[in-house]
């Protein structure tokens, strides 16, 4: 097989890549574990879009899935984000 063609879920991308201005506006924890969380649920809600990259570079068909699935990134961020809001997995902080 030829290493330099790569599979990606590019929906992790745009998971990833919306999250910091979502949580920021749900006031959630951002510690690593809490946002490892969220995306982990949000990415298991939403349907995988696995696409071929070429030494890193992706396809222009990247800018259509993400304005296709951008909606449902949001949703699925939020109830993914309130999940873990009330029930956050890390230790406490402080004392």
């Amino acid at each position: 097989m030829d290493k330099s063609y790569q599979i990606k879920n590019y929906m992790e991308h745009i998971v990833f890549s919306q999250m910091k201005d979502i949580l920021k506006d749900l006031h959630v924890c951002t510690c690593d574990k809490c946002v490892y969380d969220i995306a982990a649920i949000a990415l298991n809600e939403l349907p995988s879009k696995y696409i071929v990259s070429e030494r890193g570079e992706l396809y222009s068909k990247v800018e259509r899935l993400m304005q296709q699935f951008e909606v449902d990134v949001m949703a699925a961020i939020t109830k993914a984000a309130e999940l873990v809001k009330k029930s956050p997995r890390h230790e406490a902080k402080g004392g």
